[in-house]
C-alpha cells in the first residue's frame, strides 16, 4: 500500500514539474522581447544616422566611428558596437522563440543565451497553468519521472531477489504387486 502512494506522489511530483515547462518557455520569450524592444530603442538614434549618412548599414556607422582620429568617437565605436552585437543576439532570440514548441524547447535546452536563461530563472514563480499544452507537458512528465524511477527501484532491487526454486514433484506412480 505505501508503495501504491509512493508512486502516486511520485507521479504528481512529475506533474507539477511538467507543468512548469510551458509557463517558463513564456516568461523567457516574454523576457527576450522585452529585452529587444529595450535594444531597439537604445539604437533608434543610431538607426537613423546609419539610414542618413550610411544607407541604414549599423556596421559601416560603426567602422566610421572606429576610424575616425577623434578619442571620444572611437570609445563610442565600441559602445555602438556592442550595442548593435547585442541587438543581433536579442533579435535571433525573438525568431527562436517564435517557432513550434518542440523548436522553443530545444533551443532552451541546447542555445540559450545564457544570461538571459539565469535571469528567467532568477525571476521565475512557479504557477499552475491548466492550458492544453501545460496539461500535456504535465502527464508526459509525470509518466516519464514515474517509469524512470520505477525502472531505476526495479534494477535495484534485482540482487537482492530470492530466487524462487523450482522444484519438480515427484510422480507418484502405483506399484503392481
Amino acid at each position: 500500500m505505501i508503495r501504491s502512494y509512493l508512486r502516486l506522489a511520485l507521479f504528481a511530483l512529475g506533474l507539477l514539474l511538467g507543468v512548469q515547462v510551458p509557463g517558463f518557455i513564456d516568461d523567457y520569450a516574454k523576457r527576450v522581447e522585452a529585452h529587444r524592444l529595450e535594444s531597439e530603442q537604445s539604437l533608434s538614434g543610431f538607426r537613423d544616422t546609419a539610414r542618413r549618412f550610411f544607407d541604414g548599414d549599423l556596421q559601416r556607422l560603426v567602422g566610421h566611428y572606429r576610424n575616425s582620429s577623434d578619442p571620444v568617437m572611437q570609445s563610442d565605436a565600441r559602445s555602438v558596437g556592442l550595442l548593435v552585437e547585442r541587438s543581433a543576439l536579442l533579435e535571433q532570440e525573438s525568431l527562436a522563440m517564435q517557432g513550434p514548441w518542440y523548436r522553443q524547447v530545444w533551443h532552451l535546452a541546447t542555445a540559450a543565451d545564457s544570461q538571459l536563461l539565469a535571469e528567467t530563472r532568477a525571476a521565475y514563480r512557479y504557477q499552475v497553468l491548466l492550458a492544453p499544452e501545460a496539461i500535456a507537458w504535465g502527464i508526459a512528465c509525470a509518466l516519464f519521472l514515474a517509469w524512470v524511477v520505477e525502472s531505476i527501484l526495479l534494477l535495484l532491487a534485482l540482487p537482492f531477489r530470492r530466487r524462487e526454486r523450482r522444484s519438480v514433484p515427484e510422480r507418484q506412480t502405483p506399484r503392481m504387486r
